[in-house]
C-alpha cells in the first residue's frame, strides 16, 4: 500500500505532463486556425484578369462586326478602360467600333484613337498649310533682311511649296535678285515671278 501510494502521484505527474505536452502542441494549431486565410489572388491580379477577359470579348465583337471587316484595330484594356488604336475604314466605322466596345460588360469607357482616311487628309492639309505659311514668312523676312531688296514692295504667297511673287520693282535685275532669294529658302519647290514687273517710274 505504501508503494502504491508513492506511485500514484508519480503516475499523476506523468499524466499531467503528457496532457500539458498535448495541449502545448495543440494550442498553436488553434491559434493558427483562427488566423484569416490569405486570398488566392490580389486585387491587382484580379483586375488584370478582368481586363484580359474584356479585351478578348471586345476583339471578338469587333471581328464579328461586318462593317469593320477592313479595319485594323488594336485593343488594350486598363482597369476597365478600353483603348482602340489603329485605323478604321470611315468615320462611321470608327463610331461603330467605339459603340461595340462600350456594349461589352465591364467596360467603363473607351478611348477611341482610331485613324480614318478623312482624319489623315485633315492632318496632311494642316501640315501643308503650316509649311506654306512658314515658307511665306521666311521668304518675306529674307527679302527684308537683304541689303539690296529690303526696300522692295513685294507680295509673297505660297501654295503647296510654290512661291508666288507680285509687285513692282525698279529693274529686271531687282526682280531676278528677289526671285533668287526666294529660291534659296528651304522647302521652296519653285518660284513664280510672273507677277513681278518693272516699275514705269
Amino acid at each position: 500500500m505504501t508503494i502504491s501510494l508513492h506511485q500514484s502521484p508519480f503516475r499523476l505527474s506523468l499524466l499531467s505532463a503528457s496532457l500539458a505536452l498535448t495541449l502545448g502542441v495543440a494550442a498553436p494549431g488553434v491559434v493558427f486556425a483562427d488566423e484569416p486565410v490569405p486570398e488566392a489572388h490580389s486585387k491587382s491580379v484580379g483586375a488584370a484578369i478582368d481586363d484580359t477577359v474584356i479585351t478578348a470579348k471586345v476583339k471578338t465583337k469587333l471581328m464579328n462586326a461586318q462593317a469593320l471587316g477592313h479595319s485594323d484595330i488594336d485593343v488594350t484594356t486598363t482597369n476597365g478602360v478600353v483603348t482602340l488604336e489603329g485605323s478604321a475604314t470611315s468615320d462611321k466605322a470608327k463610331s461603330l467600333a467605339e459603340s461595340t466596345a462600350l456594349s461589352v460588360e465591364g467596360v467603363k469607357s473607351v478611348d477611341n484613337n482610331l485613324k480614318t482616311p478623312s482624319s489623315s487628309k485633315t492632318v496632311d492639309h494642316t501640315k501643308r498649310a503650316v509649311s506654306d505659311s512658314w515658307i511665306t514668312t521666311k521668304v518675306k523676312s529674307e527679302i527684308l533682311a537683304d541689303s539690296l531688296s529690303k526696300g522692295f514692295d513685294v507680295n509673297v504667297e505660297t501654295v503647296h511649296g510654290v512661291v508666288v511673287l507680285k509687285g513692282s520693282l525698279a529693274s529686271q535685275g531687282a526682280i531676278n535678285h528677289v526671285k533668287n532669294i526666294a529660291e534659296k529658302v528651304e522647302g521652296v519647290k519653285s518660284v513664280d515671278a510672273s507677277g513681278l514687273s518693272v516699275s514705269s517710274k
